[in-house]
């Protein structure tokens, strides 16, 4: 049955490769190509986007969803920790979601979320089986202000993004997207956007409509960003609040309470791209004071042509603990990154590393891109481990004091066909370096992923 319907909307994207917008990451803010009252040439994808509700069409609702298939090939997965698996496995995720607009100033938005894991040696985690669950439930209520201004207040589970993602994400990878219960207030003027919020993360559990509301994790904050601005053009500034009862690094466990600010600048032109964000954090940790830090820069150069070529360079300093039972944590914590931070394979997250990440990428047409890149790891502090994405500790790094992780090499083909349809193959190979050996089995890695999305 899941087959046939993925044949029938498949079918459905290339009927729909007319539509002209692009759908968004945060499908909330997808915009229809239609408009309340002006209907006379709708074909039926069209009425599926826009359905009036009321005479006067001010009331209407728009259905969208998402259907996504991943295979996985590892070779030597989790360095030589996890059991061989010669045959991979597959991660589907189904979106589905009911927009409805009541006049100018109320909008109710319903998304429920299904990932399912297949064909994994060992039991699949509640981020890639997650069986069935309201992933987005939320009000908005708006008013104009003034001829260029507006203010919308948001109640109910969403998803966050902000700025690169590199703090607040939607976390595409792996299969289950992150949502949090909360209140938003979001404040909009010419080049100004202001956002202050005030949440519960909501952690994924593998059954059905059983993402509960939960307080263990509450999260906070104000962000604001200014675009078209003289010299550096866009700029980002933030501050961000965590409370976690149940936090645990290297140095220990305990409840964690840590304040973040930060600043970004970020250009996206067509010939010069950068975008440099600099963060301090600071805070209590099980009784520990937290000092951390990151800077991070992503600079690039497109060279236009028949094809285009972008060449670019990433790089990012962050901070580890510096000693053992000092009383003092200087781990940084990404609070909620994208998943796939390095990539598909998603090996090593954003902890206590330096990183220097080469790539380019080739446009052999608007819809095909070739691209290859070269990253290079290293702990930042001896006295700090390894960790995950998702901030679990991998090894510890009380038992050497090697800084070398490993380098990775990955190659990838993306192909969008349509705005409906998108296919990506992505082969990496992560070599161990010294720190790695000495900790575990330290094997070199091989994976081989495969993307299909469909959207509508």
């Amino acid at each position: 049955m899941k087959k046939l319907m993925f044949l029938i909307l498949l079918f459905t994207g290339f009927v729909c490769m007319a539509q002209e917008n692009p759908f968004k990451q945060l499908r909330y803010n997808d915009q229809s190509n239609r408009l309340p009252g002006i209907d006379s040439t709708l074909n039926w994808y069209d009425k599926l986007k826009f359905m009036p509700l009321s005479a006067d069409k001010s009331i209407y609702l728009s259905l969208g969803g998402e259907v996504r298939y991943q295979y996985f090939y590892f070779k030597n997965q989790d360095w030589g920790e996890s059991p061989k698996d010669n045959d991979g496995f597959l991660l589907n995720r189904y979106l589905g979601h009911v927009d409805v607009h009541a006049g100018k100033h109320f909008r109710a938005f319903l998304q429920l979320q299904s990932s399912l894991a297949g064909g994994k040696m060992e039991n699949p985690s509640p981020v890639d089986q997650n069986l069935l669950d309201l992933h987005q439930a939320f009000f908005d209520f708006n008013t104009n202000i003034g001829n260029t201004g507006k203010i919308t207040l948001r109640l109910g589970r969403q998803e966050l993004s902000y700025g690169s993602q590199r703090l607040i994400s939607v976390r595409e990878a792996p299969n289950n997207r992150q949502s949090f219960d909360a209140a938003k207030v979001v404040f909009e003027h010419k080049n100004i956007k202001l956002d202050g919020f005030y949440s519960y993360y909501v952690p994924a559990k593998p059954g059905i409509f059983d993402d509960r509301f939960n307080k263990e994790t509450q999260f906070w904050g104000v962000y604001g960003t200014f675009t078209k601005m003289p010299l550096i053009k866009n700029f980002d500034v933030y501050y961000l609040g965590i409370h976690k009862k149940n936090a645990a690094y290297d140095e220990g466990k305990g409840t964690e309470t840590r304040h973040s600010v930060g600043a970004r600048i970020w250009n996206t032109s067509a010939v010069f791209q950068y975008d440099v964000e600099g963060l301090f954090q600071f805070g209590h940790f099980a009784g520990s004071d937290i000092t951390s830090w990151t800077l991070s820069a992503n600079l690039s150069h497109t060279f236009k042509g028949n094809n285009a070529i972008q060449v670019g360079l990433k790089t990012e300093a962050i901070s580890g603990d510096k000693n053992y039972g000092d009383g003092r944590l200087n781990t940084f914590n990404p609070l909620f990154p994208k998943g796939a931070y390095f990539g598909l394979a998603a090996l090593i997250g954003p902890y206590n590393l330096f990183d220097a990440h080469p790539y380019i990428e080739y446009n052999l047409t608007k819809k095909l891109v070739l691209a290859a890149d070269y990253d290079l790891f290293w702990r930042m502090s001896r006295n700090d481990g390894l960790y995950a994405v998702n901030g679990k500790l991998i090894y510890s790094g009380k038992s050497t004091a090697a800084l070398n992780i490993g380098k990775q090499i990955g190659a990838e083909i993306r192909y969008s066909p349509t705005k409906n349809l998108y296919l990506r193959q992505e082969i990496t190979w992560f070599s161990t370096g010294e720190y790695l050996k000495e900790v575990g089995p330290g094997k070199d890695i091989l994976m081989l992923g495969s993307t299909l999305t469909f959207k509508f």
